[in-house]
């Protein structure tokens, strides 16, 4: 059994080291990827190295809906042995040891250090640079130590997960892709469906859902939307701006996003929310319903709330990553065709 999608980067394909025990629907692995024996990948998990190193140990299982990636330019993911991820879950640019346990919508980002024999609690973020102790779980927004962690219980939560994930939904209906302009990439597994539209150069990423259901989804020039986020219209629709990043695994429905702006991975937008130009979003993060997130800053936390100013350092970093996945975008669309 193979992932739905295997794609190389800068020619080099994954590697596993024995077939994986099980690959679900649209499963994605993409670029300088190896993977231990006996691996196990939900429906719609997407591992995607492409620009640096994942490793991932013997027995590893991603559940549905999750992301593995790195930091394009800077930070590999290496991941141990015997590791469990629930799903909806990220592990981000950083280093998970062996026999830990990462519960559903949980979020592991840049340069986390993560110990053997640890549990990471459902919809936990690990900020970037955390290191977690072996031994102990942690939980919450960001994530703290809570406590002591045995052997048997890290087991226990695990044979849960792998239950949970081993429940088949029911396939999706076959959508038709929006017409879009010939410099505008959608990934095969990504399900677009209703009135949707895509600017010029905009990246629909590896399992993304963009469900136009009342009112319509427009998305501006250049942006990109990372894997497995899901975008929802169940009233008076959504609008991206140009020149924006959607990180992974966001959740939104019914929003406004100005232009470039960034939403952090795992970030969950209520209906109703209004993000101006210029707002940068941190990973894990929420709002309110109708919550306005006023531009020139850094916003952060369940509900966000201002952290800081949007100096020229993050600006200028926001507006790299848009060239970066616009780069993605055009190496991903003729790879797609290739593949055919």
């Amino acid at each position: 059994m193979t992932p739905d999608l295997i794609l190389p980067h800068d020619g080099i394909l994954p590697v596993f080291a024995s077939r994986p025990v099980w690959c679900g629907r649209a499963s994605t692995v993409i670029g300088t990827a190896t993977l231990g024996s006996q691996a196990w990948l939900g429906d719609d998990s997407v591992i995607r190295s492409d620009g640096q190193p994942i490793t991932a140990g013997d027995r590893f299982w991603l559940g549905a809906r999750s992301t593995v990636h790195i930091a394009t330019e800077s930070l590999p993911t290496h991941i141990g042995d015997r590791v469990t991820v629930g799903r909806n879950a990220v592990v981000h640019a950083c280093t998970v040891g062996s026999d830990v346990v990462i519960e559903d919508d949980a979020i592991i980002l840049d340069g986390a250090i993560v110990g053997d024999n640890v549990l990471i609690e459902a919809g936990a973020t690990i900020f970037p640079r955390s290191t977690l102790e072996s031994g102990f779980a942690y939980g919450g927004n960001p994530a703290k130590r809570l406590r002591p962690v045995t052997p048997e219980e890290l087991a226990e939560r695990a044979e849960r997960l792998r239950e949970a994930s081993g429940e088949t939904a029911s396939p999706p209906a076959p959508t038709e892709p929006p017409e879009t302009d010939a410099s505008v990439f959608v990934a095969r597994t990504a399900r677009l469906s209703g009135r949707i539209a895509l600017g010029a150069g905009v990246t629909v990423l590896f399992s993304c859902e963009l469900s136009a259901e009342v009112g319509p989804i427009v998305v501006g020039a250049d942006t990109n939307i990372q894997d497995n986020t899901v975008i929802r219209s169940r009233g008076e629709g959504v609008v991206i701006g140009r020149d924006t990043t959607i990180g992974h695994n966001v959740r939104m429905a019914d929003c406004r996003i100005g232009a470039r702006s960034l939403i952090g991975i795992g970030s969950v937008l209520a209906p109703g929310t209004v993000v101006a130009d210029d707002v940068m979003l941190a990973g894990g993060s929420t709002t309110d319903p109708g919550q306005l997130l006023e531009g020139g800053h850094l916003w952060g936390g369940r509900p966000a709330r201002i952290l800081g100013t949007l100096d020229a350092k993050k600006r200028a970093l926001m507006a790299h990553i848009v060239e970066g996945y616009c780069r993605h975008g055009r190496e991903y669309r003729l790879l797609q065709e290739q593949e055919g």
